[in-house]
């Protein structure tokens, strides 16, 4: 009999452990329905997907990106819509860097992170820190909340001329330049700054210190699952 409970015990303490941990997901998003492409929700959104091609640190397409589309959570992506539409009102519109990303785009930042002799886009992306310390400066964690589905990069254009707003940083410049509170700015990049954040904290994101464009929705459905669905 005390076998039986210690058994039991060990068990509820199996169970608890899976359900509470992280996890990666490799296969299709849950039935296909908890994930909407964005340009299906927002026809005339803007992006420049810059992992899909050569334009980032890395300096060539990423891993899980076989299409240049860009995907969301369906609770993420409404909310994004309702920001679009707010701008829209104002003149602007969003522009998207990158939303949805796979755990083996991730990975393969991780892998990238070893080599030592590949600097190749140090000039342009992290010019003043060393490769080595980009995960401990926290600009790349080996677990992204992209991969949960809810977390997006983006900027504001402007409608009437097409031109991308001055923030007073490149996306993805893994530097204090992007921090959000960044003050050797000038008046009107600050301003540009907070009215993003206004903007999407208003319909239920949060922002990222470090990343003046990064933000994740509070209440995102997956907050503890990774997965690694290609975007195709």
């Amino acid at each position: 009999m005390k076998m039986n409970k210690i058994l039991k015990i060990v068990l509820v303490l199996v169970f608890l452990s899976f359900t509470t941990e992280s996890k990666t997901e490799k296969s299709d998003p849950p039935a296909n329905k908890n994930f909407v492409y964005l340009k299906e929700l927002m026809p005339k959104l803007r992006s420049d997907i810059r992992y899909y091609g050569s334009n980032n640190f890395i300096g060539k397409p990423i891993n899980g990106y076989t299409e240049p589309k860009l995907m969301l959570t369906v609770d993420a992506a409404n909310a994004l819509k309702k920001v679009q539409d707010g701008l829209e009102r104002l003149g602007f519109g969003l522009l998207i860097y990158d939303a949805y990303r796979p755990q083996s785009s991730v990975d393969q930042f991780i892998e990238w992170s070893k080599d030592a002799e590949d600097t190749l886009m140090k000039e342009k992306f992290y010019p003043n820190i060393d490769k080595k310390d980009l995960f401990e400066l926290g600009y790349i964690s080996e677990k992204s909340g992209h991969s949960r589905g809810s977390t997006v990069d983006l900027t504001i254009v402007s409608l009437t001329t097409g031109r991308i707003l001055n923030m007073g940083g490149e996306y993805d410049l893994f530097d204090e330049k992007s921090h959000t509170d960044y003050q050797y700015i000038t008046k009107n990049q600050r301003a540009l700054r907070l009215l993003l954040k206004r903007r999407m904290e208003k319909e239920g994101f949060k922002s990222y210190e470090k990343e003046w464009w990064h933000f994740t929705l509070k209440n995102e459905p997956f907050p503890k699952t990774y997965f690694n669905f290609p975007i195709e």
